[in-house]
């Protein structure tokens, strides 16, 4: 009986700080970027709504900077993916990569254009609910870059408490978490 009470207790505490953890990580997902940063370099992690066009608003602002457009569909061109009215000087600072088909694989094909173009520090672009899981994972391969987040608001997080948005930010709460679980299993990579 005691270790059926323990049990008990040990899994509605644990429920209670997954709630917790998950209230929180709603909030922080909601919260809109800070002033517009300057940097050596920009990624784009595609995946959804304005992150390109964001990335491109953000070059924009940066001058000097290079733009990485990480985890592009195959099919998608370059003229399919940038506005037409883009300055040919901006165009020319954007790389297109085609390799990445999840966030582990946008921090590798990140960390090749890093080190390639010679960036010392990243504007991380990406829906808010994906920046927690996308800063660990590049923070992991970059680990002397600095890293700048820029969250962007995504349609489905207008309506947070809807069910899909629900779902949705569920899941990326618990891929964040099995990302922290991992990084805790093999900490070389932290």
């Amino acid at each position: 009986m005691l270790f059926l009470r323990q049990t008990v207790r040990a899994s509605l505490l644990a429920g209670l700080c997954w709630l917790a953890g998950f209230g929180w990580f709603i909030q922080d997902a909601r919260q809109p970027p800070q002033t517009a940063p300057h940097a050596d370099g920009i990624v784009a992690l595609t995946g959804g709504t304005g992150r390109v066009e964001t990335s491109i608003r953000l070059l924009a602002s940066n001058p000097n900077a290079q733009l990485l457009i990480s985890g592009v569909d195959l099919q998608t061109s370059e003229r399919a993916l940038l506005p037409p009215s883009l300055p040919a000087d901006t165009a020319a600072r954007i790389t297109l990569g085609y390799r990445a088909r999840s966030t582990i694989g946008n921090a590798t094909e990140t960390a090749a254009w890093v080190a390639d173009h010679h960036i010392n520090s990243l504007i991380i672009v990406t829906a808010g609910y994906h920046m927690r899981r996308a800063m660990l994972e590049l923070g992991r391969t970059l680990p002397d870059v600095a890293l700048i987040p820029y969250p962007v608001m995504p349609p489905a997080m207008a309506h947070p408490w809807r069910l899909s948005s629900i779902r949705l930010m569920g899941m990326e709460y618990m891929k964040w978490l099995g990302a922290l679980v991992g990084m805790s299993r093999n900490p070389s990579h932290a």
